[in-house]
């Protein structure tokens, strides 16, 4: 995996981490992800706008990635309204490279190196000793449906690449993804609980969430789906850090184990590449 790929990853993972923390931490989590979504399009508008890169072969991939968003959302935010983000952050990018690894190896015929498959496998490992014995049933089953859409969408937006340049591909998804959310949640909350949303907090997630994609796509382009999902898993340990010390949730020693277990296997990827 080159350098410039895993450094853009690495990026990822952190600002990925910091606006799920944030999103967990709102009030009304459901509402506020459509909030923090609409300013994140608005505010990459003219960037996207800018730097204008996109052939008519992308529109498949664009619709595809939009049902796939808009199902990742809704189920995200409804996984931080009911269950602690040190359970469902680990186990939805935790499961997700495996996806994508299974996908693109047998359905798509990719090859990769040894190492990157070592890699992989134990940065799975790791996460699932971060995410620890939790008992919460339904916090597991809304993450894995969570890793599923994120395994899809990383998939069809690899493919995406080869159409648009990473910023406005970004912009052609997230748009109307954030339109039909907030039309939704309008019609369930109301307009009252979307103006409650509209708070700094909300703003600084919503230009998170289209920076960290912007640095994943941006990685995509320089190096293979399968060890560019594994390195953004790195953003397990930063999640789970963040849920101890701003969250205050209890993490385990067992967890740190994890954690050291995640940097071996971006180590394994990295020189892999």
């Amino acid at each position: 995996m080159p350098l410039d790929a895993l450094a853009l990853a690495l990026a990822a993972a952190v600002v990925h981490a910091l606006w799920n923390m944030l999103t967990a931490r709102a009030d009304e989590s459901q509402v506020a992800a459509g909030v923090a979504l609409a300013i994140g399009a608005a505010a990459f508008a003219p960037v996207a706008l800018l730097t204008w890169d996109v052939r008519a072969g992308v529109a498949p991939y664009a619709v595809a990635s939009v049902g796939l968003e808009l199902a990742y959302l809704v189920l995200l935010a409804t996984a931080y309204q009911r269950a602690p983000l040190s359970v469902v952050y680990p186990v939805a990018r935790g499961t997700a490279p495996v996806i994508v690894l299974a996908v693109s190896v047998l359905a798509l015929g990719a090859s990769l190196p040894a190492g990157s498959v070592v890699g992989v496998l134990v940065v799975g490992a790791g996460v699932l000793l971060v995410r620890g014995t939790a008992r919460g049933g339904r916090g597991t089953a809304l993450g894995l449906s969570v890793a599923a859409c994120i395994a899809g969408y990383t998939l069809v937006d690899h493919a995406a690449l080869d159409y648009a340049s990473p910023i406005p591909y970004l912009e052609l998804v997230m748009a109307p993804t954030a339109v039909l959310y907030l039309a939704g949640a309008a019609a369930l909350r109301g307009r009252r609980a979307l103006a409650a949303e509209i708070r700094p907090p909300t703003a600084f997630a919503g230009l998170g969430m289209f920076a960290a994609y912007a640095l994943a796509l941006a990685a995509l382009a320089r190096a293979p789906a399968a060890p560019v999902a594994a390195v953004r898993e790195s953003s397990v340990v930063i999640a789970t850090a963040l849920a101890a010390v701003v969250l205050r949730e209890h993490i385990g020693r067992r967890r740190w184990v994890g954690a050291v277990l995640v940097v071996a296997g971006i180590a394994a990827i990295a020189l892999a590449g």
